[in-house]
């Protein structure tokens, strides 16, 4: 089993999803990134709660050579959707792209069916969108004044 599967399945063991791993270099560290969702936010005290969970793991199968630090954290409200699961997990939030056509999108995601993501614009016009016509696509969030 992979460390990426040993992970999932203890991210999956406390209610929340894992989004991604990554690694990532800040200035001089190292960071294995661990990004989890979970309806309804993600909390300081659950990501807490999966660094303690998962660092054994690391200690064992060591993610990166060389010293590095552990982030656990959230995609925050306004993040990149990088696969079909990613926009799946996103129906009825805002979101905006690009399709490969140059054509830009912005509405809300209405439903995702057989890779058919069908959104409402600020019309409130329904509109649909292949998933493989998508070059970008990122959640956003509407600030209200």
């Amino acid at each position: 089993m992979t460390l990426e599967e040993q992970i999932k399945i203890a991210v999956e063991g406390c209610d929340v999803s894992l989004y991604e791993i990554t690694n990532a270099k800040d200035n001089d560290s190292n960071i294995f990134r661990v990004t989890i969702t979970a309806v309804g936010g993600i909390t300081h005290d659950k990501c807490q709660e999966i660094s303690k969970i998962i660092s054994p793991l690391l200690d064992i199968q060591e993610p990166m050579k060389g010293k590095y630090l552990l982030e656990v954290s959230s995609p925050g409200i306004e993040r990149k959707l990088k696969s079909l699961e990613h926009v799946q997990a996103s129906v009825g939030e805002n979101i905006k792209g690009k399709e490969y056509s140059s054509e830009s999108f912005k509405g809300k995601l209405i439903s995702v069916e057989d890779d058919i993501l069908t959104v409402l614009d600020e019309q409130n016009e329904k509109f649909k969108i292949a998933y493989n016509d998508v070059l970008s696509i990122s959640t956003y969030y509407e600030w209200k004044k």
